[in-house]
């Protein structure tokens, strides 16, 4: 497969010719779990990938409900979505919705996470670099011990793109002995709370003798954090993952419980999400619009359409740049921070 990766810079490459006033389409937004803290930030996105053009934004949340999700579509089209935009809660689950819509000719984008349907145009950040990233962060500070592994939902595809990444860096200390995998878990919704709960089992079945936690993002590493906490292992000696920039994770990252966000810039994923919306539901086709090349690395190795962003580790070493790009506050990285923690909050 031949991948197109783009930072923030060439998104201005992403402009599409004719699409400028698009007032009679309405673009139907399906989010898996809207309470997730980082789909607020996407969703305004969205609505700003949209204002140009003066389309319509509608919404549904499933809940973390796949059953109704596929309600949500229904009722979406009912309303008179003409495209749509699809966070799916189990890839497999969603697909009888993208026949319903491949059927009346309303186009999909897959949003973040992979619905494999040769109809839908796939836009997400690239995950297996972000189990990369994730990876090659945790090795950085701990080379040996016992780790454990929270992985995300497993109707989501996203969760073994991730750690797919995560293993290519860490499966040689694996097999060479240095890392043992105590523990590996999907974890239902990528729910904190259940994050938490597996976190505590999995500190229980090896007498707290964990060394890392390598998690597949913020908000399960919020619960993970929680779990070490009550059992006084919270801190810079047990290093744990997580990816999405969310505000309280970077701020974990400052006080020392959190070792890793991968940042994926959810604005420019909204943005350009919306902007794709509108072309496709002007008549563009999926593979004729600028930087789509084709993916195949799904489970099913399915041909579809895609654009793949370019993420970024944030460690305690480079807290500036997520400042300075206006996604948090100094204040809020450094709430609760004594300056001798972390440089940047001197």
């Amino acid at each position: 497969m031949r991948k197109m990766l783009l930072t923030t810079a060439a998104l201005a490459a992403f402009c599409v010719p004719g699409v400028a006033m698009a007032k009679d389409v309405v673009v139907g937004v399906s989010w898996s779990n809207f309470q997730e803290e980082r789909w607020k930030t996407d969703e305004a996105a969205i609505k700003a990938g949209l204002a140009e053009s003066g389309a319509k934004y509608i919404s549904a949340d499933a809940q973390a409900n796949p059953t109704k999700q596929l309600a949500d579509v229904e009722s979406l089209i009912s309303k008179g979505a003409n495209v749509l935009i699809i966070l799916a809660m189990d890839n497999q689950a969603i697909l009888p919705a993208i026949k319903k819509a491949s059927d009346e000719g309303i186009p999909v984008i897959a949003y973040d996470r992979l619905i494999e349907d040769p109809s839908v145009l796939y836009i997400t950040f690239d995950n297996v670099g972000v189990g990369r990233l994730i990876g090659k962060a945790i090795w950085a500070v701990k080379k040996e011990g016992n780790f454990i592994f929270i992985k995300g939902d497993k109707g989501d595809a996203n969760a073994n793109f991730l750690f797919g990444g995560i293993m290519e860096v860490l499966k040689p200390a694996i097999d060479a002995g240095k890392i043992k995998n105590v523990g590996e878990t999907y974890t239902d919704g990528w729910k904190p709370d259940n994050a938490q709960k597996e976190a505590e089992q999995l500190l229980t079945k090896n007498n707290n003798k964990v060394d890392a936690a390598v998690v597949e993002n913020d908000g399960m590493a919020g619960g993970v954090v929680a779990a070490l906490a009550a059992q006084g292992l919270a801190g810079p000696g047990v290093p744990v993952s997580g990816q999405d920039g969310d505000h309280a994770a970077i701020n974990r990252i400052a006080l020392g419980t959190q070792t890793v966000s991968v940042w994926k810039d959810s604005r420019d994923l909204g943005k350009l999400s919306g902007e794709m919306a509108v072309a496709l539901a002007s008549g563009k086709k999926a593979a004729d619009l600028p930087n789509v090349k084709p993916f195949t690395d799904g489970p099913k190795h399915v041909k579809i359409s895609g654009i793949l962003l370019t993420p970024l580790a944030v460690t305690k070493d480079n807290l500036n740049v997520i400042v300075d790009k206006g996604w948090i506050t100094k204040a809020e990285v450094c709430a609760g921070v004594k300056p001798e923690m972390t440089p940047y909050c001197k």
